[in-house]
């Protein structure tokens, strides 16, 4: 009997272990140790990196480079990326902006509008790539200079004064409270509630299953009956009108659109996705991944400056970060192959 029990334990012990030992292993949980290590280093070195006005400052940009990068990560699972989203950033709001100073629409109309258009931008990506069959690189590289250059064309490359009447529309994107001494944006409820809405799509619901499916094997995915040109598409439309309404919720938060908004985005959030530990050549994707990379490309840039490291160093750091994330989370699957 007691042999019995012994053994029911050990079967049971054993799938324990090797959860926690996948755990372990896996690249977020890499990206997480890290994220720590670096908290503390720039904690140590400056006391007022934890500062409640520090920490509230870090939080009001981080949901909108966040919000992107969640639709980047299920575009990169399923084995694209988009180029385009920094420029969409910075388009999106100067055509909701001109739209209610110089067409006199509803802001409520202009906000549709821009929305309307960011799925348009998302769908000629997606179309292109899937029906034509040109690379996602080249594709969402020139949507890039289209987009960038439609926005600096109508505003002849002059920022505008956003929308910053009280109202419905600016507490719902750019709302402010406070937890205590800290003070957040409704940006962030934003991040968190698409956040847990990605993490769904993407471990639980069949729609999940298809975009990694993609990712690893197209070919083996359609054969199986996936509609994989549908789903890229929808992912593209996806990224893009995040990437909308990241710029819309920064323009209300700063009072201004500008043409030049989200200039380099594109990259930061890719990094921000790989570094979190999702896979560029798809397949392999990691909400909770992505926001760990989130938390730490922006706790770098705080951190740098505070320590005293010029800003313009800060490119040199990421790219480094990027680098060594790239050959640790090689180094794990490799381990993983050989387990």
């Amino acid at each position: 009997m007691v042999q019995a029990v012994m053994t029911i334990a050990a079967e049971q012990e054993m799938p324990r272990s090797k959860r926690r030992s996948s755990l372990i292993r896996s690249p977020q949980f890499s990206s997480l140790v890290i994220l720590i290590v670096l908290l503390a280093v720039f904690a140590i070195a400056d006391a007022n990196f934890l500062s409640p006005l520090n920490i509230s400052n870090m939080m009001a940009f981080l949901p909108e480079l966040g919000i992107i990068a969640l639709g980047m990560t299920l575009l990169l699972t399923a084995g694209e990326f988009d180029l385009s989203v920094g420029a969409v950033f910075g388009l999106a709001p100067v055509v909701v902006m001109l739209l209610v100073q110089n067409g006199g629409f509803d802001i409520g109309i202009a906000l549709l509008a821009g929305l309307l258009l960011c799925i348009a931008i998302g769908a000629v990506n997606g179309l292109i790539v899937t029906k034509i069959g040109i690379s996602s690189f080249l594709v969402t590289l020139s949507m890039l200079l289209v987009v960038r250059g439609a926005a600096l064309y109508i505003t002849q490359g002059f920022p505008l004064k956003s929308w910053d009447q009280p109202g419905f529309f600016v507490t719902l994107l750019a709302g402010s409270f406070n937890i205590g001494t800290f003070r957040f944006y409704t940006s962030l409820w934003w991040f968190i509630g698409l956040s847990l809405l990605a993490i769904y799509v993407l471990h639980y619901a069949k729609l999940g299953n298809w975009i990694s499916a993609i990712g690893s094997n197209r070919n083996a995915a359609v054969a199986r009956g996936v509609p994989a040109d549908a789903v890229k598409i929808w992912l593209f439309i996806l990224t893009s009108v995040l990437a909308g309404l990241a710029g819309m919720i920064s323009a209300f938060r700063i009072s201004a659109a500008s043409p030049v908004a989200g200039t380099g985005y594109e990259l930061e959030v890719i990094a921000m996705v790989v570094v979190g530990g999702t896979a560029l050549t798809g397949g392999r994707g990691t909400i909770l991944g992505t926001i760990v990379g989130a938390l730490m490309l922006r706790s770098i840039r705080n951190g740098i400056v505070l320590i005293g490291v010029p800003g313009l160093a800060y490119n040199i750091f990421v790219g480094v970060i990027i680098l060594a994330m790239l050959i640790l989370h090689a180094l794990l699957q490799k381990n993983a192959a050989r387990s």
